[in-house]
């Protein structure tokens, strides 16, 4: 199941975080970040499977380090809809953050100064959206499973695209507020 369907099923089971204003959120934030760095929307949705393939790198680094409750607790902590350079900083290293604004720029043609501007908001978005699995039956001191993590931290790369995820999920919003 791809990453799209897990995200579906979370807005779908009251025991998740995911909703619709959740998504909602995340589809305005993408749309005015597009908007206030005057980057068309196709490119921001390609700057978004890049920095979601270098989130994915990380977060698996950090799980297979034997820190199995760091991601999570990563994506619980700094998902957001705003700018926060501290979810940057905890997330890469220096190499890993210089990495994904090169590897970004090169891609899309973007100047790598507006990359790196756009980082400390991409990484909150593609966090919460990964948030979205998350359990809202959680016990103290333990977390719960989170579905759309698992699979985005399990998957294949293409069942795991963050760009295409957001795309999907504003096709889906549009034909359900009809």
């Amino acid at each position: 199941m791809g990453l799209f369907d897990q995200v579906l099923g979370a807005i779908d089971n009251p025991n998740q975080h995911a909703s619709s204003n959740q998504i909602s959120s995340i589809l305005g934030a993408v749309q005015q970040l597009s908007g206030d760095r005057n980057v068309p929307p196709s490119t921001t949705q390609t700057v978004l499977s890049i920095v979601g393939r270098h989130v994915r790198s990380a977060l698996q680094q950090k799980r297979s380090a034997g820190h199995s409750d760091e991601a999570e607790t990563l994506v619980e902590q700094f998902s957001g809809t705003h700018a926060n350079s501290a979810a940057v900083q905890s997330l890469f290293n220096r190499q890993q953050e210089e990495e994904t604004v090169r590897d970004t720029a090169r891609q899309t043609g973007l100047d790598m100064n507006t990359v790196r501007a756009m980082l400390p908001i991409l990484i909150p978005i593609v966090l919460n959206l990964l948030q979205s699995g998350a359990s809202n039956q959680r016990t103290q001191n333990r977390r719960g499973s989170n579905s759309v993590l698992d699979t985005f931290l399990g998957g294949q790369d293409g069942q795991v695209d963050i760009g295409d995820a957001v795309a999907l999920a504003s096709q889906f919003l549009n034909q359900r507020s009809r």
